[in-house]
């Protein structure tokens, strides 16, 4: 059950991961609500230093180990993005590395703590970096989104997603130049995901791209039913309509 073998899928060390997240998710939502005050302040630097802990803990270790290289370690994954975007809306508040952390996060952060691609488990260095930045990444959404209510702007699933867009872009210059597979642009992964279920290659690609919309679409909806109940003036994340008044600030 425990070891250094590659990761299960819900196995006893897969789940004690999602229970934290759970957790934490559900702390980072309820307690700046009901308690709010300088200790929110506090609780995001500490969280940002954890994700960056995780993030670059990850390469450190693959240095230390002499597991990295150009092919799978340099920063071109999306789960880099929102690592980066995550550190810097928790120090921040701005409002576009909120969107970025909140779009990003419930869709890809959270597919890769639910099917986690890890060559080693518990107690493996790699089990506490891996689930630390995404994690992180997550419950840093659930407190900056619907813990201090910053919710997305109108216009944000379109930045959003052409940012993505973007990286997908440099990630596929990247598998282009060094033979890897960031984004899994060249092939899909070997463990179970989404895109084990959408078909061959460049097919799956294309899918991604379209699911990826679909659920920008939802979590905006999510975030615009929150606002509402919370009293908030939630402006249509969805429409383009205003979306280059609305600045980064």
């Amino acid at each position: 059950m425990f070891g250094f073998g590659p990761m299960r899928q819900f196995s006893i060390a897969h789940l004690a991961a999602l229970a934290t997240l759970v957790l934490l998710g559900g702390l980072a939502i309820l307690a700046p609500r009901r308690r709010p005050g300088r200790w929110v302040e506090w609780a995001s630097w500490a969280l940002a230093s954890a994700i960056l802990a995780g993030w670059a803990g990850e390469y450190a270790a693959e240095v230390v180990v002499g597991t990295w290289s150009l092919q799978y370690s340099l920063p071109l994954q999306l789960t880099d993005a929102v690592s980066l975007a995550a550190i810097i809306a928790l120090l921040t508040r701005r409002r576009l590395f909120v969107e970025l952390v909140y779009f990003w996060a419930f869709s890809a952060s959270l597919q890769a703590t639910l099917t986690p691609d890890l060559g080693s488990t518990f107690p493996s260095v790699f089990y506490f970096t891996y689930f630390l930045y995404h994690v992180g990444a997550i419950v840093a959404a659930c407190l900056l989104v619907f813990g201090r209510r910053l919710y997305p702007r109108r216009g944000a699933i379109w930045r959003v997603y052409l940012l993505t867009l973007a990286l997908t872009v440099v990630s596929g210059l990247g598998d282009l130049i060094t033979g890897g597979n960031y984004m899994y642009l060249r092939s899909k992964p070997i463990h179970n995901s989404l895109l084990s279920v959408m078909g061959p290659w460049p097919v799956y690609i294309i899918a991604g791209a379209v699911l990826g919309l679909a659920l920008f679409v939802v979590l905006a909806a999510i975030a615009s039913g929150v606002a509402r109940r919370d009293g908030v003036a939630a402006q249509p994340a969805l429409s383009l309509a205003g979306s280059a008044r609305s600045g980064s600030g």
